[in-house]
């Protein structure tokens, strides 16, 4: 599993809608500069599903990022599991102005470790 942590200076309010909303993940959900996320859904509910394509802005590679949740608590947790079967999960710790987001994930077995950890 790999563990990636980063806390925000901003309302658990804030921080969850930035996460949850298409437009929002948009903005921030892609590995690289090169790359961006032209199309996102999120059904954020028990069973609900979500689609990210992300693609390199050149065009030339893209892929959907895409799964179920299987656990959802309102500005706590967001687990899911995507469609090759691995899972994670996402962890809001609200400090009041502030909140830590740690993700834990499988990762992909055509990636090394080291490089999606820097991802």
């Amino acid at each position: 599993m790999i563990t990636v942590q980063n806390t925000i200076d901003a309302s658990i309010d804030k921080v969850w809608n930035f996460w949850i909303l298409p437009e929002h993940i948009q903005n921030w959900n892609y590995p690289f500069d090169e790359w961006h996320t032209p199309h996102a859904e999120n059904d954020l509910q028990v069973k609900g599903k979500f689609k990210y394509k992300m693609a390199a802005k050149d065009k030339s590679e893209s892929f959907d990022f895409e799964g179920e949740y299987t656990k959802v608590e309102k500005f706590k947790l967001i687990e899911y599991k995507l469609l090759d079967d691995r899972t994670g999960s996402v962890l809001f710790e609200n400090y009041g102005d502030k909140v830590k987001i740690t993700e834990v994930f499988e990762p992909t077995k055509n990636d090394s470790e080291s490089m999606q950890k820097n991802w």
